[in-house]
């Protein structure tokens, strides 16, 4: 049995590892098992930008069995963007409180 799994746009903008993949092999990959494709997908995201496998939708018309995906976020800017809302709120705070009230 083969597995054919598909890369989205959000993965190939996430990782650098997978974008150069895409350049040089193409968007579809086929691999013995769902673990082997997800084996693949671990290794990737080494040292780059998180991406995983999961299932296609089973109503999807296309060849691909799963799609390699990511969140195409930046954390670091979002984090940055946070820090600044809370520093013009005048939260001077750095401790989190949970929903009761105590840190």
């Amino acid at each position: 049995m083969s597995v054919v799994v598909a890369i989205k746009p959000s993965a190939r903008k996430r990782n650098a590892k997978v974008g150069k993949l895409v350049f040089e092999d193409g968007p579809c990959h086929a691999f013995e098992s769902r673990a082997a494709a997800e084996r693949w997908a671990d290794d990737l995201s080494t040292g780059d930008g998180h991406v995983w496998v999961a299932s296609a939708h089973p109503r999807d018309d296309g060849d691909a069995d799963c799609y390699l995906v990511s969140r195409a976020t930046n954390a670091k800017l979002e984090a940055a963007y946070d820090k600044r809302r809370r520093r013009l709120r005048g939260d001077t705070g750095s401790e989190q409180e949970s929903l009761g009230g105590e840190p």
